[in-house]
């Protein structure tokens, strides 16, 4: 297979020089992260898809994940359907201010025609930026640790937008992810991880966009530089929905579509990033719904990147509603059949049930019959704590490849408030196993899991104070040499430390700075209700049919019409007003009209007709005297 050159040269001081853009790093364990090596001088390559304008795209509510074991939640607007589109106003970087329709994509860099979707299909034509050096300049001293031996590397001068500083340091075993010639090593999958070419356990960081449907600015090669160069990422995932307004299955334009993940992988490639191309089911819930398309697309994908070492296939991002493994599993095996026609030895991702979350299932029937497959597991720090995180451990152990290639540090909904101490614990136990993680999202929209303020335009360049409090968790926790995470992301991740001792940055359990503070539209816009009423026929009636001991309380949190549809998002309190202790509960509740459920978390959930019956998890049955299940969540559609 062909090696993929990485934008740097290689500097040879003494015997050996680590890269002044790139990391290295070992997790508990010794697991090492790949970095470049070699100092370089780095311009901007190709224009970048959102830097001539302002994108605005529906966005469908992407994120949705329960508590393990249960329904997954999703922020409003996510679902089965099309519920709570979001029209994000995209800021540009540069340029004439304009909109898109939903689902419509911005033109490629470096097509020669300005006309969207031009130039589809030629990911690699790009033209060099034209002397794309920014203002500022990055000096940092490397240093490469391997047992006793130490070796310290020259100076790094990259572009960047504002002068940063910052020393970068490999720990563990020091083994580096490329060859003498400075080109990015293939991976492969050995028991229950990442191996590089030498058999050296990998662990990829890194970040994944938004929907590029919908937010496609970022996509762009100075963003990415930043991303590799001065937030020490080592891997981007593409997320392209195949439901939803604009979906690549639901009337999107597919070579659009298609050419932003091309353009997505080549900028990815050019500065040493490895990359997921992320088949993003979601409202679609069952992967076998667009089984054919999957296999159309992931076979123009293999063959476009049979010789490319860092293209990572990620094949169905979160199976939901009710779908078993063993659909899972079929869709996957006709999938990867198609990759591995045309890449033989490429990693591919599989989804598991629940939104990613049942790798036990997985674990206990995986997909034999090839290799490099790894089984994707996705939370959420405020809503999956313990009982999810010791899934995930059980199933490593059992010797099933995990791969984290969706977290944010918020609850479930995408949105509310962050858990710092949970995420930090999910950190833990992830780089104790060596397990690849990556954030989501790249965005500025008005959500917490988003890593940009919502009132940043900006498409690149980003400095502290453009980072949400997500933002500045994710670039702290990467950049924090003490614990053996990527250290000298510079500036930024000094700053980000100033302003957590400075009390700017959210503590566990507080709304971040994206969160809207009161209802929200379907275009993901405040609403003037705060909080948002209860219309007739949308108060449930609430009851145990089991025990006289419990109250049930709901409220009302957020609502949207979408497609002429009303939908609602609950929260229900579960309180013990006995004596006794009770070990696993059950509530119903009543609506004058059908329902249709759409998500729900921190439960188990059945609907039928008017009536939606919540159980008991595994962490919140027990209720002791006086004692309640809190943060009951469910998002629903009401028939009139």
């Amino acid at each position: 297979m062909r090696k993929m050159i990485i934008c740097c040269s290689v500097l040879l001081i003494g015997i050996f020089c680590a890269a002044g853009c790139g990391r290295a790093q070992a997790p508990a364990g010794g697991v090492s992260q790949v970095h470049d090596s070699g100092t370089e001088e780095q311009g901007e390559s190709g224009a970048g898809i959102g830097d001539a304008g302002t994108e605005a795209g529906e966005a469908e509510r992407e994120e949705a994940k329960t508590g393990a074991g249960g329904t997954k939640n999703g922020e409003p607007g996510a679902g089965t359907g099309t519920a709570g589109a979001e029209r994000a106003g995209m800021g540009a970087g540069s340029g004439e201010a304009g909109s898109r329709e939903p689902g419509a994509v911005s033109q490629t860099a470096g097509a020669e025609s300005g006309e969207p979707g031009a130039g589809s299909g030629e990911a690699g034509a790009r033209e060099p930026g034209a002397g794309s050096q920014t203002a500022g300049a990055e000096k940092g001293k490397t240093e490469s640790v391997s047992g006793n031996a130490e070796t310290e590397a020259g100076e790094a001068e990259a572009g960047t937008a504002g002068a940063m500083t910052g020393e970068a340091v490999s720990g563990g075993n020091g083994t580096q992810r490329q060859d003498a010639a400075g080109t990015l090593c293939p991976l492969s999958v050995s028991g229950a991880g990442l191996t590089d070419s030498d058999g050296n356990p990998v662990q990829l960081k890194g970040i994944s966009t938004h929907g590029l449907a919908w937010f496609p600015q970022y996509v762009n090669a100075e963003c990415f530089r930043q991303l590799r160069e001065e937030w020490g990422m080592d891997v981007v995932r593409l997320a392209m929905y195949t439901g939803e307004s604009g979906g690549y299955c639901t009337g999107g334009n597919q070579e659009d579509l298609k050419a932003l993940v091309k353009n997505g992988v080549e900028y990815a490639t050019d500065c040493g990033l490895y990359v997921i191309i992320d088949w993003h089911i979601l409202s679609d819930g069952n992967p076998n719904t667009y089984l054919e398309a999957a296999k159309e697309f992931f076979r123009e994908m293999s063959e476009e990147y049979a010789d490319y070492e860092n293209v990572i296939y990620e094949i169905c991002n979160e199976p939901n509603g009710g779908v078993s493994w063993a659909e899972i599993k079929s869709y996957a095996e006709q999938v990867i059949a198609v990759i591995r026609e045309q890449d033989a030895d490429g990693i591919v991702l599989v989804g598991t049930p629940n939104w990613s979350q049942y790798v036990d299932q997985a674990a206990v029937d995986p997909i034999t019959g090839y290799e490099n497959i790894m089984y994707t597991l996705h939370f959420y720090a405020a809503t999956h704590r313990d009982s999810l995180r010791d899934t995930m451990g059980k199933a490593v152990d059992a010797g099933l490849p995990v791969f984290v290639s969706e977290y944010g540090i918020c609850d479930a909904s995408g949105n509310g408030g962050i858990d710092k101490g949970q995420a930090d614990k999910w950190v833990e136990v992830m780089d104790e196993y060596g397990i690849s993680y990556v954030a989501w999202n790249l965005s500025n929209k008005a959500e917490t899991s988003a890593i940009l303020k919502s009132s940043c335009s900006k498409t690149s360049g980003f400095t502290e104070e453009d980072l949400s409090d997500s933002g500045k968790w994710l670039l702290e926790m990467l950049g924090s040499p003490e614990e053996g995470n990527a250290g000298g992301h510079g500036g930024t991740a000094g700053a980000v430390r100033d302003a957590e001792e400075a009390g700017d940055v959210g503590a566990a359990g507080e709304t971040g700075e994206n969160a809207p503070a009161g209802n929200l539209d379907s275009a993901g816009n405040e609403s003037a209700q705060n909080p948002p009423k209860m219309p007739a026929g949308a108060e449930p009636r609430g009851e145990s049919p089991e025990s006289d001991q419990l109250n049930v309380q709901t409220k009302l949190v957020n609502s949207w019409e979408q497609n002429q549809e009303n939908y609602y998002q609950y929260e229900a309190t579960v309180t013990n007003l006995g004596d006794t202790v009770l070990d696993g509960w059950e509530i119903t509740l009543t609506f004058e009209g059908d329902i249709a459920l759409q998500d729900g978390w921190n439960g188990n959930y059945r609907a039928e007709r008017n009536v939606l019956t919540i159980s008991h998890m595994d962490y919140n049955g027990r209720l002791e005297a006086g004692g309640a299940a809190e943060n009951i969540g469910f998002i629903i559609k009401i028939s009139p």
